[in-house]
């Protein structure tokens, strides 16, 4: 069993910038954040696999960096030039087996943490 804690979420102001940190009680091959909007599904924003190789959803790309530490099993969101379309719930995930793609599905994510609020206001 692995257990994630997000720490980093709150309110900023359109343009702004957050830093989410995942840390992991145990390792996993891949790790990611997905963020949930109030009456929309989750979708998958970022994943790292343990070789640093990622994947992000274009709505974030050259705004949203993911990174980890594998010594600390933490994994790392930056989040840039902040929008309001990026309020959401934010969710840590691990998960995947060695050597795997870390494709941005739920699916192959064992373990998530409780979730950080992101708000941005314009």
């Amino acid at each position: 069993q692995v257990q994630l804690v997000e720490s980093g979420g709150g309110s900023v102001q359109a343009g702004g910038s957050l830093r989410l940190s995942c840390a992991a009680s145990g390792y996993k091959y891949c790790m990611g954040w997905f963020r949930q909007a109030p009456g929309k599904g989750r979708e998958g924003i970022a994943t790292i696999s343990r070789d640093g190789i990622t994947s992000y959803l274009d709505s974030v790309k050259g705004r949203f960096t993911i990174s980890r530490d594998n010594a600390k099993n933490t994994a790392y969101l930056q989040m840039d030039n902040l929008k309001p379309e990026d309020t959401a719930m934010y969710y840590c995930a691990a998960g995947g087996a060695v050597q795997q793609t870390c494709v941005r599905v739920a699916v192959i994510f064992d373990y998530w943490g409780q979730g950080t609020q992101v708000t941005v206001s314009s």
